[in-house]
């Protein structure tokens, strides 16, 4: 279980780059903030990672959101969910990292 996922939460790519949730929609709120979801859209900005040629994060595809719950049909994500950071090629380049969630309510 895990604190649910909001466009306040604090996420990063493995490199330091910052994610930002773009919302859906707006109905679902915790403190104030929507509640994101795996369909959702999430970009990466600020990735530094240059292994041979540049290849920086720039989006997260979300793989396991969380097992129950969901708003607006699609299922919510928590702290504990799991999403990769992809390059502009499509190369996966390593988890997302949650720094901060929304603990009021936790999600499964």
């Amino acid at each position: 279980m895990g604190g649910l996922l909001t466009t306040a939460s604090t996420l990063s790519c493995p490199h330091g780059g910052q994610v930002t949730a773009i919302a859906s929609q707006a109905r679902t709120r915790l403190g104030g903030a929507p509640v994101v979801l795996a369909t959702d859209t999430f970009v990466i900005s600020g990735c530094p990672f240059v292994p041979v040629s540049p290849q920086p994060c720039v989006l997260v595809q979300w793989q396991l959101p969380a097992a129950r719950g969901s708003a607006a049909a699609a299922p919510t994500l928590t702290r504990d969910s799991v999403g990769f950071c992809v390059a502009a090629n499509g190369a996966v380049q390593g988890g997302v990292l949650v720094h901060a969630a929304d603990l009021s309510v936790e999600g499964m």
